[in-house]
C-alpha cells in the first residue's frame, strides 16, 4: 500500500513546491512509482514537470468536485515513475465551492483511496495558506513534510502549522504523523543560516530530517525548462541533496 505525504507550509517561498517536484523524481530515480499531486492554484508544481498548464482540462480541481475519478485526471511525465494530477487556476474556486458540502474536509481522501495501492508514494503539493485545500490534503495524508527556510522568520507560522496538525489529528485524521522538518534554502556561508539550523535542531532534534537543502543555482533555473533538477542537472548540489532526502524517506519508511 502507498503511503501519501502532504508538504504543507502556510509561508509562502519555503521551497514546497521544489521539494514535491525533486523528491517525486528522486524517488522515481531510486525506482518507486511515484504520484504527485498539485494543489496548489497556482500550478507550480504541474509546470514544474514539464506540463502546459493553461491546456489543463481535467485535476485536482475536478477530483475535489468528485466529477471525475482520480485516475482519470493522472497524467504521465517524462520524469521516470513519475504521473501527476494537474492543478490549473480554477483550482482556486473549490475554497467557495466546497463551503457548504457535507464533509467537505474528506473530498480528496475519497477521491484517491482507490489508487493508493498503484504507488509506492503520493505526494501533495499544498497550498502556501491553512485552507480547504490544504485541509483536504492533510485528512487525506498518511504523513507530513514540512519545509522550512533557512532564513530570519523560518519559525514564525510554525506553531500556527503544529496547531493545525494537531488539530486535523484529533477532529479528522489520527494516524497522521509528522514525516520530517526540511531545511532549505541553507547558505553555509551566512551566520543567520546556521543559527535558523541550530535553533530548529534544537527545538524539533528528532523531527528534523538530516538532509538539508542547500542554495543552489540550478535548482532555482530548472522549473523554467519544465524539468526535475535530476534531470536538469544531476551532478548539481541540489540534485545530490534531494536524492539524499529520497534516500533518508526509504530509509525511515524501510
Amino acid at each position: 500500500m502507498g503511503k501519501i505525504i502532504a508538504i504543507a507550509n502556510q509561508k509562502g517561498g519555503v521551497g514546497k513546491t521544489t521539494t514535491s517536484v525533486n523528491l517525486a523524481a528522486s524517488l522515481g530515480v531510486l525506482e518507486k512509482k511515484v504520484l504527485l499531486i498539485d494543489a496548489d492554484p497556482q500550478a507550480n508544481a504541474s509546470s514544474g514537470l514539464g506540463l502546459d498548464v493553461e491546456s489543463v482540462e481535467l485535476g485536482t480541481y475536478q477530483v475535489l468536485e468528485h466529477t471525475i475519478a482520480a485516475k482519470d485526471a493522472i497524467v504521465s511525465t517524462t520524469s521516470p515513475n513519475v504521473d501527476l494530477i494537474p492543478a490549473h487556476i480554477d483550482l482556486v474556486a473549490i475554497e467557495i465551492e466546497l463551503v457548504d458540502k457535507q464533509n467537505r474536509e474528506y473530498m480528496l481522501q475519497k477521491s484517491i483511496i482507490d489508487i493508493k495501492d498503484d504507488y509506492d508514494y503520493i505526494l501533495i503539493d499544498c497550498a502556501p495558506s491553512l485552507g480547504l485545500i490544504t485541509l483536504n490534503s492533510l485528512v487525506a495524508a498518511d504523513s507530513v513534510i514540512i519545509p522550512i527556510q533557512c532564513e530570519y522568520f523560518a519559525l514564525e507560522g510554525l506553531g500556527k502549522l503544529l496547531n493545525t496538525i494537531k488539530s486535523v489529528q484529533k477532529i479528522h485524521n489520527p494516524d497522521l504523523d509528522i514525516e520530517g522538518l526540511l531545511l532549505t534554502m541553507f547558505d553555509s556561508r551566512l551566520r543567520l543560516s546556521n543559527q535558523v539550523v541550530d535553533e530548529v535542531r534544537k527545538h524539533f532534534s528528532s523531527m528534523v530530517f538530516d538532509t538539508i537543502i542547500r542554495r543552489n543555482t540550478r535548482l532555482g533555473e530548472a522549473p523554467s525548462y519544465g524539468e526535475s533538477i535530476i534531470a536538469y542537472d544531476a551532478t548539481s548540489k541540489g540534485a545530490v541533496n534531494y536524492l539524499n532526502l529520497a534516500q533518508e524517506l526509504l530509509k525511515k519508511n524501510a
